[in-house]
């Protein structure tokens, strides 16, 4: 129901969003921004254009990469898909081998895009693939259904996709079923396992300094969040009928949690708008494009990560399964493993990534490294100069090692 009256909404407001925007262009494109009350009129229209979420995942936008001294072409390839997700390769227009790389995107409420800038900065040194998930609104029920031992057979699939010597890197929520995928190749001695894995801001264990959100995962029973959080796609979609967890249920309770700040941002982009400050003004339009993409997750997916991951603690209690099987990461032997966590991460917390490392105890401790990032948060760990400057280059220098 309320995913149907949230539709409603956004439909019937498509039309006042649209002549808004007209409104904004015509009186602009006639010179009309001169005046100062006009150019208050035009910022107005733009901002209300802009206030509105959409289905469809933004473009990554990776046209070029300098390697070296040489800007080269890149252009996206689909290796593998299923209706769940597709294997993304940006391949370069260059001679020779890198090493590759697969970037397991977390499936939230956002697309893959939302790791842009850690795409961006490892893309000069690797061959770099990505799990583009696919929003489940667009998933028909022929498909049939997609839980968490679902994403741990597409990360083992996409990884034989690519054939050996790949290096995995994960980022948040999918460190559990990474962590997972490399436990189950590893035993299996499959020539595609792993040969580094990096966990960036996962939870591992949330039963270390629990977070906020770890609270509040435990504060309701699984049938609460049944009842509360899923519901279904309604007609006009392609994945009609389909139980999800809405993308709009979560940037509705992220927003929730920082609102003051979110209105500061949309009082200071109706400023810059009037005031011709277009830096500005492209910056928060990037940021909000993103930001307002929303996509669903399926119903499966998201509770049995609540009830496995938060709640039952699966995997640091020894009891994570995969299609019944068990998963054992003390099966790693040779493998490059390196956790990376944010001082001030207020999502997953200092120790809950790191305890992947005592999970992994067939890994040698020289193969086994740590990196505590100081002065960032949870989006600061894979995003911003501080990734770039200080915590990529201990990455890269790890993974070099693996070669």
């Amino acid at each position: 129901m309320i995913y149907t009256i949230y539709e409603t909404q956004r439909l019937a407001m498509t039309p006042l969003r649209r002549q808004a925007a007209i409104l904004a262009g015509m009186f602009r494109g006639a010179g009309g921004d001169g005046a100062p009350a006009l150019r208050r009129a035009i910022a107005a229209w733009e901002l209300m254009s802009g206030l509105t979420t959409t289905h469809r995942r933004p473009d990554f936008g990776f046209r070029t990469t300098r390697v070296g001294n040489r800007e080269v072409a890149v252009r996206e390839e689909a290796v593998h898909s299923t209706p769940f997700g597709t294997l993304l390769r940006f391949a370069k227009d260059m001679p020779g081998r890198q090493p590759p790389l697969l970037l397991v995107a977390p499936m939230s409420g956002h697309f893959a895009t939302l790791l842009r800038d850690t795409a961006e900065t490892l893309l000069p040194d690797f061959d770099l693939h990505v799990t583009d998930w696919h929003n489940a609104r667009d998933v028909p029920l022929s498909a049939g259904g997609f839980g968490l031992d679902g994403f741990v057979e597409h990360v083992m699939t996409f990884l034989r996709a690519m054939g050996d010597g790949v290096h995995l890197l994960a980022v948040c929520q999918p460190s559990v079923p990474a962590l997972a995928a490399a436990a189950l190749m590893h035993e299996d001695r499959d020539p595609c396992r792993p040969r580094s894995m990096v966990l960036m801001a996962g939870p591992i264990d949330t039963r270390l300094n629990p977070t906020r959100v770890n609270r509040l995962a435990k504060s309701k029973t699984l049938p609460w969040f049944e009842r509360h959080m899923i519901s279904t796609v309604p007609f006009g979609s392609r994945g009609a009928g389909r139980r999800v967890y809405a993308g709009i249920t979560q940037l509705t309770a992220f927003m929730t949690m920082n609102i003051g700040r979110h209105i500061t941002a949309h009082e200071t982009h109706y400023r810059n708008i009037a005031e011709g400050n277009l830096e500005a003004v492209e910056a928060h339009q990037r940021f909000y494009e993103e930001y307002f993409a929303v996509m669903d997750l399926p119903a499966d997916f998201y509770l049995e990560t609540i009830s496995r991951v938060f709640q039952e603690h699966d995997l640091p209690e020894g009891r994570l399964t995969w299609r019944g099987r068990p998963v054992r990461p003390a099966a790693i032997r040779r493998m490059g493993l390196m956790t990376v966590e944010g001082e001030k991460d207020d999502i997953c917390a200092i120790g809950q990534t790191m305890a992947a490392l005592d999970l992994c105890s067939g890994v040698p401790t020289s193969m086994r490294s740590h990196h505590l990032q100081t002065g960032v948060g949870h989006y600061g760990v894979f995003a911003g100069r501080r990734w770039q400057q200080e915590i990529y280059p201990r990455v890269r220098t790890m993974m070099q090692g693996f070669v």
